[in-house]
C-alpha cells in the first residue's frame, strides 16, 4: 500500500511540475498568443460538463466516444483471444492463420479510413471497423504467444497421468495465458481510444475527437485543449480501471502485482 502511494504522490507531483511549467510558459514568453494557460482551460473542461459544446455537455461527448469505441472493443478481444488460443494451440491453425496476421497487422488502422468509408460510409460502422482492427491482431498475438510460453514438460507431465486436453486448458494453458491476454487488451485500448479520436476527427458530429475538430474550423484554440485533456483524462481513467481488474485476477504474477 506504501509503495501505491508514494507512485501517487509521484505522478501526482509530476502533474502539478507540468502544469506550473505549461502556466510560466504562456505567461511569461510568446507561447501565450497561441495557447491557453492551464487555468483557462481547465476552467473551460469543467464548464463543458454544464455548458454544451455542440449539441452535448462533455459528459455525453466522452461517453458517444467510449460507446464508439469499447462494442468494437469488446468483440475484438473476444475474437484476437480464440483465434490467439487456436493457433497456438494448433500448428495447423497457426501455419494457416499467421501469415495473414502478420502481413495485416503492420498497416495502421487510420490506413483503413479510405475503404472503410468506402465499405461502410460514414456512420458508425466505419469507426466499429477502425477500432476492430486496432484491437484484434494486437490481442491474438499477445495470446499466441502467451500459449507458447506454457511450459511444455507441464504438459506431458500432465498427460502422462492422464489429463485430457479441457483439464490441460483450465488447468495449465488458461492460468499462463491470462496474464498475456491482459497485456494485449491494455495495449489494445489505448490503441482503440486513440483510433476511435482520429477516426471521429475525420468525420463526426460528437465526441471528444469532434469537439477538437470543430474547435480548430472556429480557431478556438482553448475548445481545442479542452478535448485534448478530455481525451487525456479519460484515456487515463479506462487504463486505470483495465490495470485494476488486472492486479485483481492476475495477482500470482508480477504483472498482477
Amino acid at each position: 500500500m506504501a509503495e501505491k502511494q508514494k507512485r501517487v504522490a509521484f505522478g501526482a507531483l509530476g502533474i502539478f511540475i507540468f502544469l506550473c511549467i505549461w502556466y510560466a510558459a504562456t505567461t511569461f514568453t510568446s507561447l501565450g498568443k497561441v495557447m491557453p494557460d492551464p487555468v483557462t482551460v481547465l476552467a473551460g473542461f469543467f464548464t463543458a460538463f454544464v455548458e454544451p459544446i455542440g449539441t452535448h455537455s462533455m459528459i455525453m461527448h466522452i461517453l458517444v466516444s467510449l460507446r464508439r469505441m469499447l462494442i468494437p472493443y469488446f468483440f475484438g478481444g473476444v475474437l484476437g483471444v480464440l483465434v490467439g488460443i487456436l493457433m497456438g494451440w494448433y500448428k495447423l491453425a497457426d501455419a494457416i492463420l499467421m501469415p495473414y496476421i502478420q502481413m495485416i497487422r503492420p498497416i495502421p488502422p487510420i490506413a483503413w479510413i479510405p475503404l472503410s468509408i468506402v465499405w461502410f460510409g460514414f456512420d458508425e460502422g466505419s469507426k466499429y471497423f477502425l477500432i476492430f482492427l486496432a484491437c484484434f491482431f494486437t490481442i491474438a498475438l499477445t495470446t499466441y504467444n502467451g500459449v507458447h510460453s506454457v511450459d511444455e514438460t507441464l504438459v506431458r507431465a500432465a498427460r502422462m497421468l492422464g489429463a485430457k486436453d479441457n483439464q490441460l486448458f483450465t488447468s495449465i494453458v488458461l492460468p499462463t495465458t491470462v496474464p498475456y491476454i491482459f497485456s494485449g487488451l491494455q495495449v489494445a485500448l489505448g490503441s482503440a481510444w486513440a483510433t476511435i479520436v482520429a477516426a471521429e476527427m475525420i468525420r463526426s458530429s460528437e465526441g471528444v475527437g469532434w469537439i477538437i475538430i470543430s474547435g480548430q474550423e472556429v480557431g478556438n484554440m482553448t475548445q481545442i485543449m479542452v478535448g485534448i485533456v478530455a481525451i487525456a483524462l479519460t484515456g487515463l481513467l479506462i487504463t486505470s480501471i483495465m490495470r485494476g481488474v488486472e492486479s485483481k485476477l492476475c495477482a500470482w504474477t508480477v504483472r498482477g502485482k
